[in-house]
């Protein structure tokens, strides 16, 4: 019997994970603000929908459990005070700032059933569908200055006065599940920073998690950004972690020193790759599949074959980790996991038009369910036969619609419970 959180491979076999089924955030997508909300196109929800219930049905299917983001917040938030308390922490969070929309947001969100509030949240809220009580009393200087110096967000000609959550199907990024802990993570980006608060009350107040005590090793109050994607549990001692786009070095090494003082973990590999829209996060370009084999982008080396990786270690006896600079990843693998050799089978079988076709359609963001087996895209074809030609058996589900989020099986999954290895 495992506790409530169990991670301590990226290969175990799979028994628990936490899944966003996209809503009607995705409806709230129009061409002017997609960069704003980080898409770079609108996925048409209904297909988007059907791909991502034959992704839950396969994990079903391999005797995993799924649990539905919005389904675990609303049973958490149970109370009429932790209701009030959710809304005033998400309200606080968002980008409205002004007294007046703030009361008559809470007024009608608080409203709703449970359920329906937080599908709300998620959704957005658009200006058309509350009524603003009229103003009664006389403005003062600081409140008409503080109107006409609202962002660009909150004008007249902006749709939303709550912006939705359209990255919310990419449950692996708010939270990540370490060891029997796991980082409230603070998000890079200001349209996902409210996701994360998710998390804080499902761990916190659902019956499930609220009586084991779960460990935070990071929280999403902190000052420096640090993103699930860039979180991957090697083995029981062993994390790496991507210094990225939207994970900070100073997150990493913050993070590592609890996680060291706190659990069995000793190493965390941090690995510097290009921060950029396209390699947003390391499992974009880099993910564990079985024992010794790795997914790789190859263009996060030179060529050379090298690439910045520095290695953090626990020292007995002192607060702070041990810090070496290193520049062969596969050395640092092999040490790290005490392999005699790895495996790194490169996206797009090397090839660099494929390579980068595949990458951009998260042909490297596998998801192992168990050693040597992983759930894909069938779009990425040239990869997924290069994984079957290393002995790796590869569960492809569609992603036409999904794939517009910019995220793959690994991005739309927070595991929580797996196997020991």
């Amino acid at each position: 019997m495992y506790d409530p959180i169990h991670i301590t491979s990226e290969i175990g076999k799979l028994k628990t994970v936490i899944l966003h089924r996209p809503g009607a955030e995705l409806e709230n997508l129009t061409p002017e603000y997609l960069t704003d909300l980080l898409f770079d196109d609108i996925p048409f929800l209904q297909d988007a929908q059907n791909e991502h219930d034959e992704f839950a049905n396969v994990l079903r299917s391999r005797g995993v459990e799924v649990l539905y983001l919005d389904e675990l917040v609303s049973e958490a938030i149970s109370t009429h005070e932790l209701r009030e308390k959710f809304v005033d922490e998400m309200l606080a969070s968002s980008k409205q700032s002004e007294r007046r929309i703030t009361k008559a947001l809470r007024q009608y969100l608080l409203s709703m059933s449970t359920r329906d509030m937080v599908r709300k949240i998620m959704s957005g809220v658009r200006k058309d569908e509350v009524a603003l009580p009229p103003e009664h009393h006389r403005q003062q200087l600081h409140e008409l200055v503080a109107q006409s110096s609202q962002s660009f967000y909150l004008k007249s000609a902006y749709p939303f006065y709550l912006d939705p959550m359209p990255n919310l199907y990419f449950t692996r990024d708010p939270a990540a599940a370490i060891g029997n802990g796991l980082t409230i993570n603070k998000m890079h980006w200001p349209a996902r920073r409210r996701e994360s608060l998710f998390m804080r009350y499902i761990i916190n107040h659902h019956p499930r998690f609220a009586n084991s005590n779960v460990p935070v090793w990071y929280d999403r109050d902190k000052r420096f950004s640090i993103e699930g994607g860039d979180e991957l549990v090697l083995s029981s001692e062993v994390m790496a972690i991507g210094i990225s786009e939207r994970t900070t070095a100073e997150a990493i090494e913050m993070m590592a020193t609890k996680l060291f003082a706190g659990s069995n973990f000793r190493k965390v590999i941090a690995m510097e790759i290009p921060k950029s829209h396209a390699f947003m996060h390391l499992d974009t370009v880099f993910t564990m599949i079985d024992y010794d084999k790795f997914t790789i982008h190859p263009e996060i080396r030179d060529r050379g074959g090298k690439m910045n990786c520095y290695v953090l270690e626990k020292v007995d006896g002192q607060k702070y980790p041990k810090i070496t600079h290193e520049t062969d990843l596969e050395h640092v693998l092999r040490v790290a996991l005490s392999l005699p050799k790895v495996n790194l089978i490169e996206c797009g079988g090397g090839d660099p038009i494929a390579a980068a076709r595949e990458q951009w359609n998260d042909g490297s963001n596998t998801l192992a369910i168990a050693p040597g087996v992983v759930v894909t895209y069938d779009r990425n074809y040239v990869t997924n036969e290069k994984l079957r030609q290393s002995g790796v058996e590869v569960i492809e589900v569609k992603g036409s619609e999904l794939g517009r989020g910019r995220g793959g099986p690994r991005c739309m999954s927070m595991p929580i419970v797996r196997e020991d290895i």
